[in-house]
């Protein structure tokens, strides 16, 4: 039993409080899937960037949308779906019905381009600073925005393609 007790001793005598070294943290399981995001980038101008010269508004008494760095952001009249709009894509989130299924997970995400490409995602705008619709039609970077009750439809002004957005399904063309 000495040598037992000698080794529990001798084992235990190298245990403290503390530790010295520097603290190396490591992802925790079962958060987020890390999907990469496009971050908008600051312009070094004042000058606002304009729509491509190929986008005229289809509807000429529309309201213009200012963007913000290079997007515009917006938020439709039911809170439900959140919107980044660029002069080459509108990416939309939302807790879509029937979405399909993205590395196990159901995309809360969909991404229309210019030229009609589309994407599923799954990911956040993260805190951004939307501008609420209201159910009337706007424009914003070469895009034409009609909100109304059932769901958003967002076109691009030179290509005519683009996603009716809705909590129910999205449609492309």
């Amino acid at each position: 039993m000495g040598a037992g007790a000698l080794a529990l001793t001798v084992a235990l005598s190298g245990c403290s409080e503390s530790t010295d070294g520097n603290p190396v943290g490591s992802a925790p399981s079962g958060t987020e899937p890390d999907f990469p995001t496009s971050r908008p980038t600051r312009t070094t101008t004042a000058t606002p960037v304009p729509p491509p010269p190929s986008a005229t508004p289809r509807s000429p008494g529309a309201e213009a949308l200012a963007p913000q760095n290079g997007y515009v952001y917006i938020e439709t009249k039911s809170g439900l779906t959140r919107c980044q709009i660029s002069a080459d894509a509108v990416g939309c989130e939302a807790e879509f019905e029937n979405s399909p299924t993205i590395d196990g997970f159901p995309a809360n995400g969909v991404n229309v381009a210019a030229n009609g490409a589309v994407t599923w995602v799954s990911g956040n705008l993260g805190d951004i600073p939307t501008v609420p619709l209201d159910y009337r039609t706007y424009t914003a970077l070469g895009w034409t925005i009609e909100a109304a009750e059932d769901g958003t439809r967002f076109t691009n002004d030179g290509s005519g393609h683009g996603m009716f957005v809705r909590i129910e399904g999205v449609q492309t063309y």
